[in-house]
């Protein structure tokens, strides 16, 4: 009996690291505007933990929910991806990540989308640069 090694494929549910890239675009807006999962999920018509799954990249999202989100989040839909590949874990968004990984950084984020001053905006900047330096 011929038996050949099968070959490896990926099936449609896999997850892959544009998934997770997308949802961790979603995840940092969101927390850039100051809404919750379940705000956000309220405003596209989908669960809490629907949401928290785009946002870890565990769920892919269609092409219709995705238009909705960026609808609901202010942003073109071309937001949400890398402009190369190669991108896909540059320093900004690894940045906003660590950011929106504490309660501490999601309410700077929130408190200073709020901020309209660019006086005000640049004062709390260079505080927060003096501060880090000083840690």
């Amino acid at each position: 009996m011929n038996r050949t090694p099968a070959l490896s494929r990926k099936t449609a549910r896999a997850v892959e690291p544009l998934d997770v890239e997308v949802g961790a675009r979603i995840a940092s807006r969101r927390t850039a505007l100051g809404l919750s999962q379940t705000a956000l999920a309220e405003l596209v018509g989908v669960s809490c933990q629907q949401v928290q799954k785009y946002e870890g990249g565990q769920n892919r999202i269609s092409a219709a929910r995705l238009h909705h989100l960026a609808l609901a989040l202010g942003l073109p839909v071309e937001a949400f991806f890398p402009e190369r590949p190669e991108d896909a874990h540059n320093a900004e968004l690894s940045l906003m990540r660590t950011i929106s990984q504490t309660p501490e950084g999601r309410a700077m984020a929130k408190g200073f989308s709020r901020i309209e001053d660019q006086a005000v905006r640049r004062a709390l900047t260079r505080l927060v640069e003096v501060l880090a330096r000083a840690a």
